[in-house]
């Protein structure tokens, strides 16, 4: 329906929406579904509960809409003269960080309130990723209503949710409610369906409908295969071998698939061949014991480390970069380079693809920057599988500069986690499992590192964030760049101490204006007023009294942190070794 109601209404907030705007294009459609052999009819309020129709401000039609859906329904089976049933379509909430777990009940028993009120004949409480909150609104519905109910779950072709839960187990929780019928709608298409019913079957019934096929875009517009209607009517003759007794189709249905899932049903179709799904193969003897980076040994064994920032280049060749790296590497001063991820938020070589180049042609360690800015939480965990196979261990968990502030006003970040998401992201690879807690061929074992800024203006929110990335499965910390490490002994002090090693950051800093620039005009950073007069007083010899004043944080820090990382002057970064090497 929703499919459908969007491409015949243009400018709807949402499907739903066309239940008061477009409501004859809504009963046509019933009406269509009908003719061509449907025996139940779903109400277009898939989405119509008060947190998502919040979303599109439309909060205040919540009754309107619930309430029409059902009453177009109803007009489309008098229209038709046909005894259908009716259904009430409730969906999930969206997105599960939005309401805590004691408020979504409530929002699901409002709609199912909604709709008996108005006349439905069962509900389908369908599409739902998360086992938990499919059983939060059965219960809910359950509360207020005796209806019977459809419960579905979306899956994938391994007959899994999202979130990694297997089709059997689904149905093995769900023995717990008295519901007229289980099974998989939405999902990866026809296949996966079967395959979850395949999981589930026990000799209860079982409903699917599942999408027509995985969608793409055209145009602007949603497309999904096409689909022939025999290709259906096996998938009925299929669904109903393996124990589905409410058969139909979600995104990318139309009338015509109805139809022929209508016929093989009447007709009792028999399969052309059973029904096989494969199991997927795991590679996990490889990754049994992983090794220590050479960064973990060093903070465990509290052997002192020296690393140095590194910014990846701007063009389309690593050259210069890998002689840079070379020469820090030769002088025997430099254990490690940290390289930044698109720094102030300009275009630059991937951080993940650089540390992968210099580490295969230096023959030295890498803690790649990674930032949640400009991809989504499926990109993050695509490059950083891609990272670990090419052998990166170490990354840093950082939020990264957002996009307006550097080359790109009008573009904004992708954000879809922040630092401390990103952080899960990568504890849970490292145990063999996707963001969604979904298990991944072979786990990873990365060796992960969390920024931390100790003169953060806003102390408190800095130390829970700290605390946060620490639950999260941090290992060892960055800061940002320090000019005076009394901000690390207050850190530490309100920190209880420290839970994880920690590098300090030293920017060596030649000139009174950068001093001046660091502290009024990049966030996070404090450039106290000593260190700025220090600067200024020494005129044209401010480059020597800036590098004394990094190897005076240099000595203390010997006595406060487990390593340094040295930021070098722009464009100069064997300048670090006039420091390092020094010492």
């Amino acid at each position: 329906m929703g499919v459908l109601v969007s491409s015949a209404v243009p400018g709807l907030r949402c499907p739903e929406e066309a239940n008061i705007r477009a409501p004859e294009s809504v009963v046509s459609l019933h009406a269509s579904f009908i003719t061509a052999g449907a025996e139940l009819i779903e109400t277009n309020t898939f989405g119509a509960n008060r947190h998502k129709l919040r979303a599109q401000f439309l909060e205040d039609e919540v009754e309107a809409i619930n309430e029409a859906g059902v009453k177009l329904a109803r007009e489309a089976r008098e229209i038709s003269g046909r005894d259908v049933f009716i259904a009430g379509s409730i969906g999930p909430l969206g997105e599960l960080g939005g309401l805590a777990a004691v408020e979504r009940g409530p929002v699901f028993a409002e709609q199912a309130e909604l709709l008996e009120g108005r006349g439905v004949d069962l509900f389908m409480v369908e599409t739902f990723f998360d086992l938990d909150e499919l059983a939060t609104a059965i219960e809910a519905v359950q509360g207020v209503s005796r209806l019977p109910i459809v419960a579905m779950l979306t899956f994938d072709e391994d007959a899994e949710t999202f979130g990694g839960v297997s089709a059997r187990h689904a149905v093995e929780r769900l023995t717990a409610y008295e519901l007229a019928a289980v099974g998989a709608n939405h999902g990866a298409g026809l296949h996966a369906a079967l395959a979850a019913l395949e999981a589930m079957g026990d000799g209860r019934p079982l409903a699917a409908l599942p999408n027509v096929g995985l969608a793409s875009l055209s145009g602007g517009r949603v497309i999904y295969p096409h689909a022939t209607p025999e290709y259906f009517a096996e998938f009925a003759a299929q669904a109903r071998a393996l124990g589905a007794r409410v058969i139909g189709g979600c995104c990318g249905t139309t009338p015509t698939e109805i139809a022929a899932i209508a016929r093989a049903v009447e007709e009792e179709r028999q399969p052309t061949a059973p029904f096989a799904a494969a199991e997927r193969e795991l590679v996990v003897s490889a990754h049994e014991r992983p090794e220590d980076t050479e960064l973990a040994r060093m903070l465990r064994a509290g052997e002192w480390v020296t690393c140095v920032e590194l910014d990846p280049p701007k063009g389309g060749t690593y050259e210069s970069m890998l002689s840079v790296t070379n020469t820090l590497k030769d002088s025997g001063a430099v254990g490690f380079v940290d390289i930044n991820d698109n720094p102030m938020a300009r275009a630059r070589a991937n951080a993940l693809m650089a540390a992968i180049a210099i580490e295969r042609s230096c023959a030295i360690e890498t803690i790649p920057h990674v930032t949640p800015r400009d991809t989504s939480v499926m990109g993050l965990q695509s490059q950083l599988l891609a990272a670990h196979a090419e052998g990166v261990r170490n990354v840093l968990a950082v939020t990264g500069d957002p996009p307006h502030v550097g080359d790109y006003p009008g573009s904004r970040g992708v954000y879809e986690v922040d630092s401390i998401g990103l952080s899960q992201v990568v504890t849970r690879l490292n145990v063999g499992e996707d963001f969604n807690g979904k298990a991944i061929d072979a786990p990873t074992s990365f060796f992960l590192g969390v920024a931390v800024n100790p003169s953060a203006d806003d102390l408190d929110t800095e130390l829970d964030r700290f605390r946060q990335k620490v639950e999260a499965g941090a290992q060892f910390g960055m800061t940002q760049a320090l000019f005076d490490l009394a901000y690390l002994d207050r850190f530490e002090e309100r920190l209880g101490g420290w839970p994880i090693p920690i590098l300090v950051g030293i920017f060596m800093v030649r000139s009174h204006q950068l001093a001046v620039r660091l502290h009024n005009e990049v966030p996070g950073i404090v450039v106290p007023e000593d260190v700025q007069n220090r600067l200024r007083n020494a005129g044209p010899r401010a480059a020597e009294v800036g590098l004394e004043l990094a190897r005076e944080l240099y000595a203390e820090a010997r006595e406060k942190s487990c390593g340094v990382y040295v930021i070098p002057p722009f464009k100069q970064p064997e300048a670090a070794l006039e420091l390092l090497g020094s010492l």
